[in-house]
């Protein structure tokens, strides 16, 4: 299964590796041929391998907020936010390289309260200053036990950022709602007594990973 955000992509690459192929039909010369192959095939290995959309099972488990994409754990710890917890928060930042599946998904039911993208810099996402620096889209949603704010962030090689999500919508757990393009970050703020349940350097998985675990 492969995410709808691709298909103009997966379009464009498979139409360039069947030319490349055909090229390589028509030229005698092996040292030329097979690297036209090799290329080609890589091409349209590698694009439909990072626009995968595996079907995720979201835990029924109430008071969790579950991760919004695949990844590695970079950080866990205590901020200050002012845009929408307003206070003390806990930030769980997970590392999205290229072999991730990108698709981003819902990580807690509510409404789409806040929303707002930022032009940027597109310094290496494993930064922790790429949070303030890079182009980046942030989602908040206010739950029945309080506010979620999360950021998708375009990295050193991903330059484009997908979000179909509006203030006023409603949303559930594990819905897809976007991707970010070819290897980024995203950043996820809960009010501060929430408790986590991950750790730095944990594989996560997106709809599937259980992040926090909703305290009162």
């Amino acid at each position: 299964m492969f995410t709808k955000y691709g298909y103009s992509t997966i379009g464009i690459v498979a139409i360039i590796s069947f030319i490349l192929i055909v090229a390589g039909i028509f030229i005698n010369n092996g040292f030329v041929r097979y690297p036209l192959f090799i290329v080609a095939l890589f091409l349209i290995a590698f694009t439909l391998n990072f626009f995968r959309d595996p079907e995720r099972t979201t835990p029924s488990k109430e008071n969790i907020v579950v991760s919004p994409a695949d990844g590695t754990i970079l950080f866990v710890k205590e901020v200050i936010d002012d845009k929408f917890i307003k206070g003390k928060a806990k930030q769980i930042s997970i590392f999205m390289s290229p072999l991730n599946v990108h698709v981003n998904r819902i990580p807690i039911s509510g409404k789409v309260d806040y929303l707002k993208h930022y032009e940027g810099e597109f310094i290496a996402a494993f930064e922790d200053k790429a949070s303030e620096r890079n182009e980046r889209t942030e989602i908040g949603i206010t739950s029945e036990n309080g506010k979620v704010l999360f950021t998708q962030i375009a990295g050193f090689v991903a330059r484009r950022i997908v979000c179909d999500l509006n203030v006023g919508d409603e949303v559930k757990i594990g819905e897809r709602f976007g991707m970010i393009k070819f290897g980024s970050r995203v950043d996820i703020l809960v009010p501060v007594n929430w408790q986590e349940k991950v750790k730095k350097d944990d594989k996560v998985f997106a709809g599937e990973t259980v992040l926090f675990e909703i305290t009162h």
